[in-house]
């Protein structure tokens, strides 16, 4: 019970990473948040770890400061944000990448880091505690080719990672990072263009261990992250990748 009297929201956590975080996080105390853009899959992955569902887009504001509230009212304070929802582009050319596409991946990757900071960095300033893990990936920092866009997507969130830490330390907030390997998750088909065996067989053979990132590798590092053993650890992207980035 790592958790125990610490609450949680988690993005994107009706389905792969995050919903393995989700149910790591309930399972270790916490009282959780499950909070997505599909506020069905939300209601039913609370329902499953008996923790509190929130529709929310987390590329707007006014969707990040309702969800923020929300938690707040509910459970009196937030301890713990996880950063976890994202997409990606279809693997392509830099230059055929569409500029709804470019947008689309920026707003959901990125703004959505500045938006749930914004609404919820001064509640934790407040209380002089808090976790942010930011749900990076292992393309910010070995980038696939094809994939530009998305890849520099999660460089920022890396950097931005770095940044807050700093700036957030001397106020008692932590904030790190995980870099996952693609995973089981609805992401891994838009990753590979498309699921072939042949396709997987070429992509796990850049991954020393052999195998896909799970939602439970996932959930692991980040329970470690954002508990108190982790007290003296800021500002790091963990690679939870089997190796890929050596």
């Amino acid at each position: 019970m790592r958790l125990e009297g610490k609450t949680a929201i988690v993005t994107g956590g009706a389905s792969g990473f995050g919903l393995g975080i989700a149910r790591k996080f309930a399972a270790e105390g916490a009282r959780v948040m499950v909070a997505d853009i599909n506020g069905d899959a939300a209601t039913t992955a609370a329902s499953d770890l008996n923790a509190m569902a929130c529709q929310v887009d987390v590329s707007n504001g006014d969707s990040v400061t309702a969800m923020a509230h929300a938690a707040i009212d509910t459970f009196g304070q937030v301890d713990i944000l996880i950063n976890n929802a994202g997409i990606t582009h279809l693997p392509s050319l830099m230059e055929d990448v569409s500029e709804e596409d470019f947008d689309r991946v920026l707003a959901v990757n990125v703004k959505s880091v500045y938006l749930t900071a914004r609404a919820l960095v001064p509640h934790m300033k407040g209380r002089g505690t808090g976790a942010i893990l930011n749900v990076a990936s292992t393309a910010g920092v070995s980038p696939r080719p094809r994939l530009n866009w998305y890849n520099a997507s999660k460089g920022w969130m890396i950097t931005a990672t770095k940044a807050m830490a700093v700036e957030l330390a001397p106020f008692g907030i932590r904030v790190n990072a995980i870099n996952p390997v693609a995973g089981e998750t609805p992401l891994l088909k838009s990753f590979m263009g498309e699921d072939t065996p042949e396709i997987r067989a070429k992509f796990l053979s850049t991954i020393p261990l052999g195998r896909f990132s799970t939602p439970e590798d996932m959930g692991n590092a980040a329970c470690f992250l954002c508990s108190d053993e982790a007290s003296m650890v800021t500002g790091v992207a963990m690679e939870v990748d089997g190796g890929r980035c050596i």
